[in-house]
């Protein structure tokens, strides 16, 4: 896979830079500058990241597809190592790309990738709601957002820790959509249809982190966490009992019970949601005239 170094005269940087991505694509850009420099070719780490850049190779894991493409044996081309490595790399963008499409951002941040702590959030998320806290593991999150796990632990100082900040992120995301949405309305009741219906987007959406505030709040029989949940949980609930304060009811309704049947089955969705079958808007919509006008004739 590697070919002896001609002569540092004889060579430009570019293409010392170049020859080492094809033969030790691992290599950082701050190592490659030390490299060349011994070599006697003077130039900075972010020469290096702008001559990646220029040839579509400014990560490890481009380095290593180019290598793979460009081999004869494809990707048995690359060692063990570097095949793990590879295989992580696109983990990560599958999740990166499932973020992307999951989340609303503005075109400026479209073309970013999202940061390695939303990668880690993202899946946290998915592998609690579909496991469980007890059978997910530090080692099972980092290998599904495609990292090592000293990465993982590098953000959260724990598996609890981690499991908190998914829930505050989930809470915050679903607070902050649903009051802006109520914000919108036209009277009290129409604000608690528009808080519901991204409140039921975000529970059947792409977003793992989103379902979370809802779907696995209670598959944990750990109690100390899901008492550390309650401050987070605490605003997003007020957010409802804002909302329900206001609505117009008969004087001897029970607000509070109101709204805790109404959480319910708001967060009760996902279960048994089908794509295709009604709209988040026509399931919020049902779900409040229910609520508001009950179903006896």
């Amino acid at each position: 896979m590697t070919s002896p170094s001609p002569s540092p005269a004889a060579e430009t940087a570019e293409s010392a830079i170049l020859r080492l991505a094809r033969s030790e694509p691992t290599l950082g850009q701050a190592a490659v500058a030390e490299r060349l420099r011994r070599d006697g070719l003077d130039i900075s780490a972010s020469g290096v990241r702008y001559i990646w850049q220029r040839h579509g190779l400014e990560t490890a894991v481009k380095r290593l597809q180019a290598l793979a493409a460009s081999a004869p044996e494809g990707i048995d081309a690359l060692n063990a190592n570097q095949q793990a490595l590879l295989a992580r790399g696109r983990r990560s963008d599958r999740l990166a790309g499932a973020m992307r499409s999951s989340v609303q951002r503005s075109p400026s941040e479209a073309s970013e990738p999202p940061d390695r702590r939303q990668l880690i959030l993202h899946a946290a998320a998915r592998l609690f709601s579909q496991q469980g806290y007890d059978r997910t593991s530090i080692r099972d999150i980092s290998r599904e957002a495609g990292l090592l796990p000293g990465s993982v632990y590098h953000h959260f100082p724990s598996k609890d820790a981690l499991f908190l900040a998914v829930h505050r992120e989930g809470f915050r995301r679903v607070r902050e959509r649903a009051s802006a949405a109520a914000a919108l309305g036209s009277d009290p009741w129409d604000s608690l249809r528009r808080a519901c219906e991204v409140h039921v987007s975000g529970m059947v959406g792409d977003s793992p982190i989103d379902r979370i505030t809802g779907r696995s709040i209670g598959l944990t029989d750990h109690q100390n966490l899901l008492a550390m949940t309650l401050e987070d949980r605490e605003a997003f609930e007020n957010l409802y009992r804002e909302l329900i304060a206001a609505l117009p009811l008969a004087p001897n309704a029970d607000r509070s019970l109101l709204r805790l049947v109404l959480l319910g089955a708001l967060n009760w969705v996902f279960i048994w949601y089908r794509e295709g079958r009604r709209t988040p808007e026509a399931i919020a919509a049902g779900i409040v005239d229910i609520v508001r006008r009950g179903v006896q004739a």
